[in-house]
């Protein structure tokens, strides 16, 4: 199943900035001996609209400015838009040209943008080619995905609960979940956190061989919250609930609450957190909230990115601290490896 190949996949490479990268397009990225893996963020949410787009592009933005090497992967596989946040013309290949074999390999479709250090794969500009890969496409592109030479893949994503955008947000080393204080956005957060764990819960209840311990209690509706879904696992077999419940501690997505107007919304993130530690049993990290700012209509009506055109605006700063939290998560992560 999918959750066994992906696990056998190879990591991304770590490479170091050139100490020459001058002004201007910057696509080359090359490879360096004995470097840790490189990192997956996945900027995603429950509801379109919410800035997953603004969010996405300006992380890579910000680390690419203090040096990492970025690559921005439009995962809206049916509406790409990146491109359009980073003010650049729709690339002439995109993921229609991997997804149909046009070419073979993911690099080949890797734009240049005016950033230095920051590169873009397009989403697919034809909803039909690719917006339902199958499942051999989509291992073929998260197997590419996993093997592109960068500090940081940064991920895209499509609104909502697919499948496809599940797994992709399930696959990176962290997870961004991005919504704005209003009360549909912050149902449907919910609803995508929700899917998200189940889908892993299920994935790893699989590779555990207690896929129908699972099916069993959830088929029985009695459930208030996630953690008595792990509880009931735990009490039907207790060592392999135990190995369970240490998987899925991995999942801690990080919270982005946008347009941010009161102190009130910009402390609804550490509401939200509160309410799934202590209901679902499910840490989240707080990465921060973004000012709602007009900087951003008027940085995006200029075709400019925000970070470039306005980098001390209110919304650019926001963004730079969220880029900087990611940045440090990373480096506790390599910390805790060695």
């Amino acid at each position: 199943m999918l959750w066994r190949r992906m696990a056998e996949f190879p990591r991304l490479k770590l490479v170091l900035p050139s100490v020459d990268a001058g002004p201007g397009p910057q696509r080359s990225i090359a490879p360096r001996r004995g470097a840790r893996p490189g990192r997956i963020v996945a900027v995603g949410g429950g509801k379109g609209g919410v800035g997953k787009s603004l969010v996405a592009a300006s992380i890579g933005i910000e680390l690419a400015r203090r040096g990492s090497r970025v690559v921005l992967v439009d995962c809206d596989l049916g509406g790409a838009n990146l491109h359009t946040c980073l003010g650049i013309d729709p690339p002439k290949r995109t993921l229609s040209d991997f997804v149909n074999h046009h070419v073979e390999r993911i690099e080949d479709v890797v734009a240049p943008t005016a950033s230095p250090n920051l590169s873009l794969v397009s989403g697919a500009l034809d909803p039909l080619d690719a917006a339902n890969p199958s499942h051999g496409q989509k291992l073929r592109f998260i197997r590419q995905l996993q093997t592109l030479e960068a500090d940081f893949a940064i991920l895209d994503l499509a609104a909502g609960t697919n499948k496809n955008t599940l797994d992709f947000f399930l696959l990176a080393d962290q997870k961004v979940l991005v919504l704005v204080p209003e009360h549909g956005s912050v149902e449907n957060a919910h609803r995508f956190v929700k899917a998200a764990f189940m889908r892993r819960l299920r994935a790893v209840s699989a590779i555990f061989g207690v896929p129908h311990l699972l099916d069993e209690d959830l088929d029985r509706g009695k459930f208030r919250g996630l953690s008595e879904v792990l509880e009931a696992i735990v009490g039907a077999d207790a060592e392999t609930g135990r190995q369970i419940r240490e998987q899925m501690a991995a999942f801690r997505p990080g919270l982005v609450v946008n347009q941010a107007r009161t102190p009130e919304d910009a402390e609804l993130g550490h509401k939200i957190a509160k309410v799934w530690r202590q209901y679902f049993g499910i840490e989240m990290d707080v990465l921060g909230s973004v000012e709602h700012d007009d900087d951003v209509w008027r940085a995006a009506r200029e075709r400019r990115p925000l970070l470039l055109a306005r980098p001390d605006g209110r919304a650019a700063l926001s963004l730079a601290r969220i880029a900087s939290r990611i940045q440090a998560a990373d480096a506790a992560s390599a910390d805790a490896r060695r």
